[in-house]
C-alpha cells in the first residue's frame, strides 16, 4: 500500500531560529559646577562604530527559485506556487514544497524542498554587531546543527563554491517511519543574509532509492540561485 505523501511531507522541514534585536543604551557623562574647565571630558572620546547591513530586503521566499528549478526537484508537486510560512517579513521567510510520483508497481518517488532566509540588521552596540557578523554567527549555528541531526548515517560536509561569501552542503541518510531518506542541507551567506535549502527524497513501495550526489548537485544549484534572488531584490 502506498504511503500518504501528506503524512511525509511533515517529516523533514526547516527549523528557523528568531532573531531578538537588542538595543545598546547609553548615557552622557556630566561634570559639577566645580569641575575644571581644563579637566578632559569622557563624552569627548570616540565612539566605536558598526558598520551598517549591506542587504535591507529579502525575496519573496516561494519565489527563490525558478519555475524550472521547481519542475526539476519536485516534478509532481501539486502545489507549484509553495506552502509560505507564517512568519514572513523583511528579515525572516521560509517555503516549502513536496512532490509524489506514483509510478504503480514500480513504486513511488517522494521529495521534499524547503527554503529558508533569515536577515540581520546590524546594532549599534558592538557587543551585538554587525548584521554580517550575525549572519555569519548564524550560519556557523546552522552548519553545526546539520552536522548534529539525530540519527544521521553516512555524513558527509562539502564545501560548497561560488555560493555567497561561504557555503556548505552537508549529506546524510536517515530512516523515517520505515523509508529511508537521502537528505541534502546547503547553508549559504552572502554579507548579512542567510539561505538554507533542505532538499529530500525517499524511494517507496519498491522504488529505488534516489542517488545522493543527483540530491546534492540540485541543491547546490537552487541555492546559489536562491542567494542571487536575495542580491537582486535588494538591487
Amino acid at each position: 500500500m502506498h504511503r500518504s505523501a501528506k503524512r511525509l511531507a511533515s517529516l523533514l522541514a526547516c527549523a528557523a531560529v528568531p532573531v531578538m534585536l537588542v538595543a545598546g543604551c547609553s548615557g552622557s557623562d556630566t561634570k559639577s559646577s566645580d569641575d575644571s574647565s581644563d579637566a578632559p571630558s569622557k563624552s569627548s572620546s570616540p565612539s566605536p562604530t558598526v558598520a551598517a547591513a549591506k542587504f535591507s530586503k529579502l525575496p519573496r521566499p516561494c519565489e527563490g527559485f525558478s519555475k524550472d528549478t521547481l519542475a526539476t526537484m519536485v516534478p509532481k508537486t501539486k502545489n507549484k506556487a509553495g506552502r509560505q510560512g507564517d512568519s514572513t517579513d523583511s528579515e525572516h521567510g521560509t517555503c516549502s514544497w513536496d512532490s509524489s510520483d506514483d509510478k504503480g508497481i514500480d513504486g513511488t518517488q517522494f521529495r521534499w524542498l524547503d527554503i529558508g532566509f533569515q536577515r540581520y540588521d546590524s546594532d549599534p552596540n558592538p557587543k551585538i554587531g554587525s548584521g554580517e557578523k550575525r549572519a555569519t554567527d548564524f550560519y556557523a549555528k546552522q552548519v553545526s546543527e546539520a552536522k548534529a541531526t539525530s540519527g544521521a548515517k553516512k555524513l558527509s560536509v562539502v564545501k560548497t563554491s561560488g555560493t555567497g561569501d561561504e557555503a556548505t552542503a552537508i549529506t546524510y541518510d536517515v530512516k523515517r517511519e520505515g523509508n529511508a531518506f537521502k537528505n541534502t542541507t546547503v547553508i549559504a551567506r552572502t554579507a548579512n543574509i542567510v539561505v538554507t535549502v533542505n532538499y529530500n527524497g525517499a524511494g517507496m513501495a519498491g522504488a529505488d532509492t534516489p542517488k545522493a550526489a543527483d540530491l546534492l548537485k540540485k541543491a547546490q544549484a537552487a541555492t546559489k540561485e536562491a542567494v542571487n534572488a536575495a542580491i537582486k531584490a535588494n538591487g
